[in-house]
């Protein structure tokens, strides 16, 4: 049964659930046969036998009487023997039942003592099984003679002649309609089943693009759907990874030419003058420091999206926190000669990481100062609303297209589609951002257009409601 496929099991069942039917048709009619049939005939030779009997409890049976019971056998279905005795039954009657002899001995002791007895058999001359009784006449003081009625059964398809007809169209109709629902669901069923499999095949192949479609809203339909969302899903994390490994070749490749190059001149000492050098040197340096942070943050993202990290909950005066990280920036800040609005809080809460939320800010504030237009307006506001504190910061410079938006945050994702380094970093910080803002239960948003700029707004739960969750 294992090594059986799903189709062959399923035609098994049927074959097995169509047999069961015709031989449950079989024993049913068999018992209507012989519960229905049999029964009313035995009902009817017991009242016939009984009533006939009752009639000649006196006096002797004489012709007179004999001649009015074979009136009544012309008369009736069955056959009607009267004899004065048990031995002249068998001129009568000159047939054996079931190869035996109508009368035993213990037959003819129970009819002496005045009980009728039945016999039922085949009988070879009549080729044809019989039903009978043989019922004994009372006197007042002996018995007076016998009498044997009997009846040959009709053969079951004698029974249900009438009904066999019926029977065949009802059955012959049945199969057909059974055979085109099964051919219908068969196709409904395995038709889909199919097509998954090859969807299956080529998606082991590396071949992500094959869709099926289907309008159904069945188990089979939700089934197809799910696996044209796996494939979808599959061949974004393949566009994805391509560009990931293409990201990352273009972050290693360039420092490492730098650092190639200037190190083979240090070498072969191919420069003019000591200052030169010292430049070639300060390269390697700044690349060398570039690569360093480059797999730290791999690292340090890998650690948080697998929950490596552990979050070092206190309560934090986050206002200070937002103060603190803008001072960073004020020689940044006055290059690009920036106006700053702020709209901060001062008295709220937050239970979290202090390390952790404040690179958060620095992360959000560092890329909103440096994608400012120069003499922008850079806005940093931090206030409670309702559960959480919500940090947000805006700025004027080039909007993000829209496609790009639901990509940020991604590995090495870069609205600059040049892949200007003049900006600096690794394209991976506010890959960490999200995932710290993740670990803190809160929430990142990102919107952009041409009136407003950019605003990142960030929500972490305030320190009530995480008391109260703990």
């Amino acid at each position: 049964m294992k090594k059986l496929t799903l189709s062959r099991k399923i035609l098994l069942i049927l074959g097995a659930s169509i047999g069961f039917t015709v031989l449950f048709s079989f024993f049913f009619i068999h018992y209507l046969y012989s519960e229905l049939y049999i029964k009313s005939i035995e009902e009817s030779i017991v009242y016939q036998g009984k009533r006939t009997t009752s009639h000649y409890h006196y006096g002797e049976l004489n012709d007179e009487i004999i001649e009015k019971i074979r009136w009544y056998n012309i008369i009736s279905e069955y056959e009607i023997i009267v004899v004065n005795n048990l031995d002249d039954l068998s001129s009568y009657f000159p047939y054996q039942v079931n190869y035996e002899t109508l009368i035993d001995a213990n037959d003819r002791a129970a009819l002496e003592n005045g009980a009728y007895i039945f016999k039922e058999g085949f009988v070879k001359e009549l080729d044809r099984e019989i039903l009978g009784a043989i019922f004994p006449i009372k006197g007042e003081n002996e018995l007076l003679g016998f009498i044997y009625i009997y009846v040959p059964l009709a053969a079951v398809q004698d029974v249900f002649r009438g009904s066999i007809p019926l029977l065949v169209a009802v059955g012959t109709t049945f199969f057909f309609l059974l055979f085109l629902v099964i051919n219908q669901s068969w196709r409904s069923l395995f038709k889909p089943l199919q097509d998954l499999q090859q969807l299956s095949y080529e998606v082991s192949k590396g071949n992500y693009s094959t869709r099926i479609e289907t309008d159904r809203a069945d188990e089979i339909g939700q089934l197809t759907k799910a696996f044209n969302t796996m494939s979808r899903s599959l061949e974004q994390q393949e566009i994805r990874k391509k560009e990931f490994t293409s990201s990352i070749v273009h972050e290693l490749r360039t420092p490492l030419t730098y650092i190639g190059g200037y190190t083979h001149v240090l070498k072969e000492k191919i420069y003019s003058s000591p200052e030169e050098a010292e430049n070639y040197l300060a390269t390697i340096e700044k690349e060398t420091e570039r690569l360093s942070k480059l797999i730290n943050d791999l690292i340090q993202l890998n650690h948080l999206q697998e929950d490596l990290y552990i979050i070092d909950r206190q309560p934090i005066a986050i206002a200070q926190l937002v103060h603190d990280t803008l001072a960073l920036f004020a020689i940044h800040i006055q290059e690009k000669e920036l106006k700053i609005e702020t709209a901060i809080q001062e008295d709220v809460i937050i239970s979290g990481d202090p390390q952790r939320v404040q690179q958060i800010f620095y992360n959000t504030i560092d890329n909103a100062v440096k994608y400012s237009a120069l003499k922008g307006t850079l806005k940093v506001s931090l206030r409670e609303e309702g559960d959480f504190v919500e940090f947000q910061v805006t700025n004027e410079g080039l909007p993000i297209d829209k496609e790009d938006l639901e990509r940020i945050g991604e590995r090495f994702f870069r609205t600059d589609k040049a892949r200007n380094r003049t900006t600096g970093g690794t394209g991976l910080g506010l890959s960490i951002v999200k995932e710290i803002i993740r670990l803190h239960s809160g929430q990142f948003r990102i919107a952009s257009d041409t009136q407003t700029g950019t605003t990142v707004t960030i929500q972490l739960p305030s320190f009530s409601m995480t008391e109260g969750n703990d």
